[in-house]
């Protein structure tokens, strides 16, 4: 079926993040919103605002971030563009990695600075609560058990509602499980990468939502010729719409955030969950991968 900029992201469907957190299935990723390297503030400010609040019109309920994405800037740009928010939004953060500069990167997961971070973020998004509290990378040089340790006592103390991951291998995910309940992990996870498919499968069997990062990513598989430019044109779409199709029929617990600072792109992205493959479509693209 062909597929438009009027469909809206509740065509993907809905997902219950921790048994008790409705969420649209296809939401957004608000890195690319942050200047070069993600550091710093976008040249037009105003358009990252009016592109969250054309999200939100589009029917995506599920916003991820970071402290560090900016850092602090992409937080600070979701409170201008859409506090008070609406019942049905759920924004995700994270701490766990901290920024020296553009593109860099440093894991720390000493308890008492994700806690700083958690206090900060709650104040830089403007909410009581934060719905999903993800560690954004587990610090090799802190125990496990300390790093998801420190949430649980937030989720306790009700300055979080749920714990999520962040770039784990199924053995640490079973790890952090003997600590705490995860809702969710999110790895690096697209139609040409797909290192992550044992950690999708585990979380599928243990209803854990999957949020892919770099969802687009086509590399080599989108060319012209090939079968995701067939199927992009039987759909008159494109072939990064046509992988973001693929993603949401490819698990009921995958959650993609396709981010962008294009209103035309996220119209684009969004009207992907109007594209309805066919077995033998999602068949073709899956072998593409293996």
């Amino acid at each position: 079926m062909p597929t438009t900029t009027e469909t809206t992201a509740g065509a993907s469907g809905t997902f219950r993040i921790g048994g008790d957190l409705d969420v649209v299935r296809l939401g957004y990723g608000t890195m690319q919103l942050t200047g070069d390297g993600v550091w710093g503030w976008p040249d037009d400010r105003d358009n990252a605002v009016a592109v969250l609040r054309r999200a939100v019109e589009l029917g995506i309920t599920f916003f991820d971030t970071a402290d560090s994405y900016g850092p602090v800037v992409a937080e600070a740009l979701l409170k201008e563009a859409l506090h008070p928010y609406a019942d049905d939004v759920v924004i995700a953060t994270k701490a766990g990695l901290t920024r020296q500069g553009p593109g860099v990167w440093t894991p720390v997961g000493v308890p008492a600075y994700l806690r700083q971070q958690c206090e900060l973020s709650l104040r830089n998004l403007g909410v009581e609560r934060i719905d999903l509290f993800q560690l954004h990378r587990i610090d090799p040089a802190v125990d496990l058990e300390d790093q998801v340790g420190e949430l649980v006592k937030l989720r306790d103390e009700g300055k979080i509602r749920h714990i999520g991951l962040s770039e784990v291998t199924v053995e640490q995910l079973e790890m952090a499980q003997a600590i705490a309940p995860i809702a969710t992990v999110q790895n690096l996870y697209n139609l040409a990468h797909r290192d992550a498919q044992d950690l999708l499968d585990f979380c599928e069997t243990h209803d854990i939502g999957f949020i892919p990062w770099f969802p687009l990513a086509t590399g080599e598989l989108s060319g012209d010729d090939g079968v995701l430019g067939d199927a992009a044109r039987e759909h008159g779409a494109t072939p990064s719409q046509l992988a973001l199709a693929w993603l949401l029929r490819r698990s009921p617990v995958m959650l993609p955030i396709p981010g962008t600072k294009s209103l035309e792109h996220l119209e684009t992205n969004t009207a992907a969950a109007g594209i309805e493959l066919t077995d033998e479509e999602h068949a073709a693209l899956t072998a593409l991968g293996d």
